[in-house]
């Protein structure tokens, strides 16, 4: 009997990219690897990455790099560039590292079988189209294994909102909705291997139109799936938050009451240049209506600082939506150029001054979390228990607010129970079972 191919994967960036890499390593189970947690005894390496951040592609070079000795022990090991910087670096990869045997972008990565091959033979094999079929369509069944209780279900791709500072639409292409029943299939068939809550993904996830009733119509046909208790969804954009969807937020029990929806920034001027087609004024009144509807929501968000041209003006006025608003969470990061897009050729602010904002920026959005958190002790929240503590004796999982949560006592992964906090951490709540 053949011994199998041994898959490593490191997967960087955003949810979509930890799906995808699930995609990637069922596709080629076919062609017999199985994962692996170490490059070190792999056949295959596969780097699936993101473009998101302050010199990818850098990172990416540097990483394959570190492979070389390996290559140069395993001359029949494969090594592969797959994800955002391979659509957009295509054969630059293979010209300046010649140890990558094949780059695939992310919307060809059903393809990876015939590509695997391809570099078996000793070809250079490189994929990087935005193809006419469906990946989807084309990818394997999902193989039968039990699963964790929580799972990420992409259902839209691509972006038509061509943001100044992103390059999404350039990588992942316009705006593709998966068909809801393919959709609502892969949701049964996870549900079967044991997942009790989906996250659905989308770069723009509240644009999606796979359903006659947009998300909001296929979070509801989610939550007839008997076993699913859970549904989330990521991320979104304000112009996109529907009458449908905010109604969902209230009305939905299976639909957490957290909320990821980034703004950016506070200052209308900048969110003018950053092509949001929205002003704070009207982010702002969005929020309103959505706690109207779940009055307990938990709110996360996005902030640039230093985007090009942003005076201490501008940054005021996103301090001052950030204390208008009020946040759970969030994710804050200083502006980098991202070659191509709109942004890059303009006037950079002074890296002083974006360390400056983002520690001022960072401060604020901690105060804000851990108030947060705080107000959670002496209440009652269910848990969706995921797997052991680092202490014996120890479960973890997340709330409906997606705040860790830890307790003592024996409880199965994949159970949902009611706890108690106790006391409030800096990343996470400690609680009893009830």
């Amino acid at each position: 009997m053949t011994a199998p191919k041994k898959l490593y994967i490191k997967t960087y960036g955003c949810q979509m990219n930890v799906y995808d890499s699930e995609r990637m390593s069922e596709a080629l189970g076919g062609e017999g690897y199985v994962p692996t947690e170490t490059p070190d005894d792999a056949d295959m390496i596969l780097l699936n990455t993101c473009h998101i951040r302050e010199k990818a592609a850098e990172k990416v070079y540097s990483e394959l790099g570190r492979f070389r000795s390996l290559k140069d022990e395993k001359p029949d090991l494969k090594i592969g560039v797959a994800g955002c910087v391979a659509q957009a670096e295509g054969a630059e990869i293979m010209a300046r590292q010649p140890l990558v045997d094949l780059v695939v972008g992310p919307q060809s990565y059903h393809r990876l079988p015939e590509l695997e091959r391809k570099a078996r033979a000793g070809e250079k094999a490189l994929d990087t189209d935005f193809p006419e079929e469906d990946k989807f369509d084309h990818l394997a069944g999902r193989p039968k294994a039990k699963r964790a209780p929580t799972a990420f279900l992409t259902v839209q791709e691509g972006c038509d909102k061509f943001c100044a500072f992103c390059v999404v639409p350039y990588t992942r292409g316009a705006e593709v909705s998966r068909p809801a029943e393919q959709v609502l299939r892969e949701a049964r068939d996870l549900v079967e291997r044991g997942v009790r809550e989906i996250t659905l993904l989308g770069q723009n996830v509240n644009a999606y139109h796979g359903h006659d009733g947009g998300l909001a119509g296929l979070i509801w046909d989610l939550d007839k799936i008997d076993g699913l208790e859970r549904i989330r969804f990521t991320t979104s954009h304000p112009n996109d938050m529907d009458d449908a969807l905010i109604e969902a937020h209230g009305t939905c029990d299976k639909l957490m009451p957290y909320l990821h929806l980034p703004v950016q920034s506070g200052s209308d001027r900048i969110l003018k240049r950053m092509n949001r087609k929205h002003t704070a004024e009207q982010y702002i009144r969005l929020i309103e209506r959505i706690r109207a509807a779940r009055p307990d929501l938990l709110l996360s968000g996005d902030f640039i600082v230093g985007f090009p041209e942003e005076t201490d003006a501008d940054f005021a006025d996103t301090m001052a939506l950030i204390e208008t608003v009020g946040y759970g969470q969030a994710y804050s990061f200083k502006y980098s150029t991202r070659p191509g897009t709109p942004a890059a050729e303009r006037a950079q602010v002074a890296e002083d001054v974006k360390s400056a904002r983002l520690q001022a920026l960072q401060a604020l959005l901690r105060e804000q979390q851990q108030a947060a958190q705080d107000t959670m002790v002496g209440r009652e929240v269910n848990v969706l228990f995921e797997k052991p503590g680092r202490e014996a004796g120890q479960m973890v999982g997340k709330s409906e607010y997606l705040h860790a949560v830890h307790v003592t006592g024996d409880v199965p992964v994949g159970d949902i129970r009611r706890v108690r906090i106790l006391q409030s951490n800096p990343n996470s709540l400690a609680g009893a079972l009830s």
